[in-house]
């Protein structure tokens, strides 16, 4: 009877790791010290992170999210998502005089860049992903008459290539490890010569937040993922959660939104968060849970990480050069003699 409380037997699984990844812990703290060094308003080109909580707390310091970047008066400063942006992006704020800072995460970077080269050796790029995605649009404009997107292994029958042995794929790196590794089988059974990226696509917190839930799900009763609706990978983890087991899986923003009527009958509640989620509101779903009689919070552990992105080069390069202006200042103003 190991794990039961003499009380009621309900316990919470939380899982680890969870909530935020070294991509979205860098971009929001970009724009927190853009608007520091710069003042307000920041302008952001689409939600800097898919997550409700933090661009409601970014906009109350001054950021201001815009969908395009001609919404961006000229002269101002302008800040690219992590999720990237299309290189036709670059040129329009260059075109509006607008200085950039560029948060885009490193690892959808990396996918970027494999775009452009096998587009360079005249590859078909078959690109795994969600269309309308902002980071799959991104990827997209990097090689867009070399790329077509193939959404799930339900789209594999109605791909064609010009020449089928040179042909790769690439992937959106929030998706589901399952589902796209069925989507490269797929893919392989109609191009045996389909190349796969040099390396995973699919990014380490994407993975490692799957993996937890997984383990997870097999116990829990219950799943509650806070993330946000617009969040590829917290959605990836309610589906992740349903599929390993759990009897139900629900995707909310805030603790208010947990409706009572889930925990009927329910002993083991698995608790998660995307990668774009900050851990307070974790906090909060569990405090209800507790206040509902569920106590008991075991830790299911599924892989360390350690991962951290340096700030935006362009911050850098502020930073740098700002605290060289005070070191000057100060050296300027010590009396000599003393």
């Amino acid at each position: 009877m190991g794990g039961m409380t003499a009380s009621t037997g309900r316990r919470v699984l939380l899982a680890a790791p969870r909530g935020y990844c070294a991509g979205v812990d860098r971009a929001v703290i970009a724009v927190e010290k853009a608007l520091e060094q710069y003042g307000a308003p920041i302008y952001v080109r689409h939600e800097i992170v898919h997550n409700k909580y933090v661009v409601q707390t970014l906009e109350k310091k001054g950021a201001i999210f815009v969908e395009r970047t001609a919404e961006v008066p000229e002269g101002s400063i302008v800040m690219f998502s992590a999720h990237g942006v299309a290189p036709v992006v670059h040129e329009e704020a260059a075109a509006g005089r607008l200085a950039t800072i560029d948060a885009t995460c490193p690892l959808v970077t990396k996918v970027h860049k494999e775009a452009v080269r096998f587009a360079n050796d005249d590859f078909d790029i078959l690109l795994i992903g969600h269309e309308g995605h902002e980071e799959v649009i991104g990827t997209s404009g990097e090689a867009p008459d070399h790329i077509t997107l193939v959404d799930g292994p339900g789209d594999v029958s109605k791909v064609e290539v010009r020449d089928p042995s040179k042909v790769v794929w690439l992937s959106q790196t929030t998706l589901s490890v399952d589902e796209t590794m069925e989507t490269v089988d797929a893919l392989k059974e109609k191009f045996p010569q389909l190349i796969s990226p040099p390396s995973d696509d699919i990014c380490y917190a994407t993975q490692n937040r799957q993996l937890a839930v997984k383990q997870m799900g097999e116990q829990a009763d219950l799943v509650i993922v806070v993330g946000s609706r617009n969040s590829s990978n917290s959605v990836r983890l309610v589906e992740v959660a349903k599929l390993a087991g759990a009897r139900e899986a629900y995707l909310v923003d805030f603790a208010d939104e947990i409706d009572e009527s889930w925990l009927e009958g329910v002993t083991t509640v698995g608790v998660t968060s995307g990668a774009s989620v900050p851990e307070i509101l974790v906090e909060q779903v569990l405090e209800y849970l507790t206040t509902h009689g569920f106590e008991d919070v075991e830790l299911v552990k599924a892989a360390e990480e350690s991962i951290t992105f340096s700030l935006p080069k362009e911050l850098r390069r502020d930073l740098r050069a700002e605290a060289a202006a005070l070191v000057a200042g100060r050296t300027a103003t010590t009396p000599s003699g003393e």
